[in-house]
Formats: structure tokens, sequence, C-alpha cells
């Protein structure tokens, strides 16, 4: 039988909406959202939250030149601040492709960046970098391919200003990455639930617990209790707890873990710099 190939997500930024450094979020992390995607010997990354700054100063301690892709989920501050902090954007050997398909067919996705980094709230404009950056939009719903052997799905989720998810096929093996989204209350969304049927892990955004959705539906993100139902209904393996809320410190954290494991086995909270394995159990991930 063939060796499988290396297929991982590292976790750089594990927050939502705003970065929170300190005392009470050591353990699980501060930093928005930002995940690195290993298929083989390539890399991809999804989201430019403030843990893409980290993760570009490991890539830089790495041999270059990089030729990578950054997928955004959406155009959200808290998803994109890090783009002008990522070191290997200022180097001339590299070059990387940010994709985006939630912007409305008037927009675009540099424009969008340009807009972030123009002054009176940034000092310098995108053409700082010196990497050679490729804007590449698309439509959610299309299905992307960066390399021949990885294929990338994706489907509108339910964000104000809209939202991309995406499911990662490689190896023969699927992760899905869905931030940010909402729900209805008692409702299972058939299109989210038929997107990542049978997915080996899925990262879903469970910044709200069930007990606080009420005051917070219409914000446009969801509860890990959700991401428990939609797992369920869709025989996904492993279910990731992601897209913390700021005010949920590591005690916080510490029980909504404790409680997502004792519903549905194998259910696990994102920390920054953990590392997974789709289809992988976590008692081999550990040794």
């Amino acid at each position: 039988m063939a060796e499988a190939m290396t297929f991982s997500v590292r976790f750089w930024g594990v927050r939502g909406s705003i970065a929170c450094p300190g005392g009470e979020t050591v353990r699980y992390g501060g930093n928005t959202s930002c995940i690195e995607v290993s298929c083989g010997t390539r890399r991809l990354i999804f989201d430019a939250g403030t843990g893409l700054r980290p993760l570009g100063e490991n890539m830089d301690a790495d041999t270059g030149p990089f030729d990578g892709d950054i997928f955004l989920t959406h155009t959200h501050f808290d998803h994109i601040c890090g783009l002008p902090f990522f070191r290997p954007f200022f180097a001339a050997e590299n070059g990387f492709r940010i994709w985006a398909g939630h912007l409305l067919p008037d927009q675009t996705l540099k424009t969008v960046i340009c807009q972030m980094m123009m002054a009176p709230l940034f000092p310098v404009p995108p053409e700082v970098f010196a990497a050679a950056i490729e804007y590449r939009d698309f439509t959610a719903g299309e299905t992307l391919q960066p390399a021949p052997d990885i294929l990338i799905r994706t489907m509108p989720l339910d964000h104000p200003d809209r939202a991309t998810g995406y499911r990662i096929e490689f190896d023969g093996r699927s992760l899905c990455y869905i931030t940010d989204t909402g729900h209805v209350a008692g409702q299972r969304d058939k299109a989210l639930v038929d997107f990542v049927s049978g997915a080996q892990m899925m990262i879903y955004d469970s910044t709200f617990t069930d007990e606080e959705f009420p005051q917070f539906s219409h914000f446009g993100h969801s509860t890990w209790q959700e991401g428990v139902r939609v797992a369920e209904a869709a025989n996904v393996e492993r279910l990731v707890i992601f897209h913390h809320d700021p005010s949920h410190d590591d005690a916080f954290m510490d029980t909504v873990a404790a409680e997502a494991a004792a519903v549905r086995a194998g259910t696990i909270v994102a920390r920054e710099g953990m590392e997974l394995s789709p289809g992988v159990p976590l008692h081999l991930e550990a040794g």
C-alpha cells in the first residue's frame, strides 16, 4: 500500500473579531484567523488575520524562494489585517496569489486591499511589497485547482458582506474550512451539510454558544453546538472548534472543550500552534 502523503493543518490564529493578547488567552491564543495547510510539499494559507505575521516569521526562517497561495474567506478587517506585516511579501524572489470569492461584481480584491492600505488608515500602499503578487477574484461556488493534485471546492456562506467556505481535497482526504457563517436556530443548512459531507475534518465558526446565540443571531456567526449538529448530519470525522470570541478566555474555552468532547468524541478546540492531519487519529498524531 502506498504511503499517505503529508496533509496537515497548522493553526496560527484562532480568534475572531479582534486580536486579544494577554495572560487570559495564552493557552488558546489571541491572534485572529490564519491557518496553514500542507499538501505534500505545497503550502496553502487560509485567511490573513494577525496570525499571518508569525506564520511569515516562521517562513522567513525556511529556505526560499516561496511560491504560495492565500485564500480569503472574506475581507473583514480581522481576516486581512496581517497582510501588510507578512514578511515574505517583502522579498522580490517570492510570488503569491491571493484569492477571494465573496466580493460583489463591482468590487475587486486588489481595490479592497489598496483601500485598507491607504492614508490616513495606513502609512504605505501595497506597492511597497517586493514580491510578485497576483489578486485573483472568483465567485463562491467555483472549483479551484492551485496544483494538479489539489482540488478546492468553494461555497457561499451566511455572513454580512458575504464569505466563502472551502473544501480542500488532497490524497483522497478532505478538510473543510467553514468560517465566518451564521445559522438559523433549529434548522440545518442543507447546502452546508452537503458541502462538508464525509470530510475527514471540519474547522467550524464556533464564535458563540447556543446560550449566547439569540442575542447575536444577526452577527453572521455560529456556535460550537451547531458545529456538532452539522458534523453529525454530514458524517464528518472530526470537528475543530474555531474563531473563538475575544471575550472567551482560556478558562471559558476549557469548559467548551470538555463539553464538546463529551457531546461528540474527538471534537477539539483549535489552539495556536496546534497541528492536525485529516484522517489521522489523535493518538497517532500525538505519537
